[in-house]
């Protein structure tokens, strides 16, 4: 009974996950681009799937439209975005140079990183709620024993303790990365 609420669980932490990845570290990351979209054919498209993105050096990431004339609209597409980066187009491929954040700026996205883990943590919290609501619910109508509610209140304080465990993990992990010069 406890896989559905588990399993919205691991869906907010995937999706914090995702979200973090996206946070500029100063070494180049692809999933930087994810969010960025590019007007392909009348649909918006992500940077990653118009063309080939590699990284040939640790602050320098190479983006390789597979259509040429997509260049302008990729180089405007990532000036628009809150990249904060300079692309350099020479007419075959766009190229990324991610600087070094200063030790300021490093600090400033530790500081968003502790926001967006709360956020999240405030999810899991509220799943929690919405589980321990639904057993409550099922003793109301005597499908289960207060004994039953009892234990069952009692795991999913446990998973709950286990997926914010897991959150601090991913979180740490990130702000090593960030924090890293």
């Amino acid at each position: 009974m406890l896989s559905e609420f588990e399993q919205k669980m691991d869906k907010s932490i995937e999706a914090y996950a995702d979200d973090i990845a996206t946070i500029r570290a100063g070494r180049a990351n692809p999933a930087v681009l994810d969010k960025i979209t590019v007007e392909y054919y009348g649909t918006p498209t992500p940077i990653p799937q118009v063309g080939n993105v590699s990284i040939p050096e640790a602050h320098l990431m190479v983006i390789q439209p597979w259509d040429a004339t997509l260049l302008p609209e990729i180089e405007r597409a990532i000036l628009k975005s809150d990249l904060g980066i300079n692309p350099q187009n020479d007419g075959k491929l766009i190229r990324l140079n991610f600087p070094t954040p200063t030790e300021e700026r490093r600090k400033e996205l530790v500081k968003g990183l502790f926001k967006k883990c709360e956020g999240a943590k405030v999810q899991i919290r509220a799943i929690r709620r919405e589980a321990i609501d639904y057993f409550k619910n099922l003793k109301k109508k005597s499908e289960i024993t207060e004994d039953d509610l009892r234990v069952f209140e009692t795991d999913i304080q446990k998973l709950t303790d286990a997926k914010i465990k897991e959150l601090d993990n991913v979180t740490e992990a990130k702000e090593k990365d960030i924090l890293e010069v």
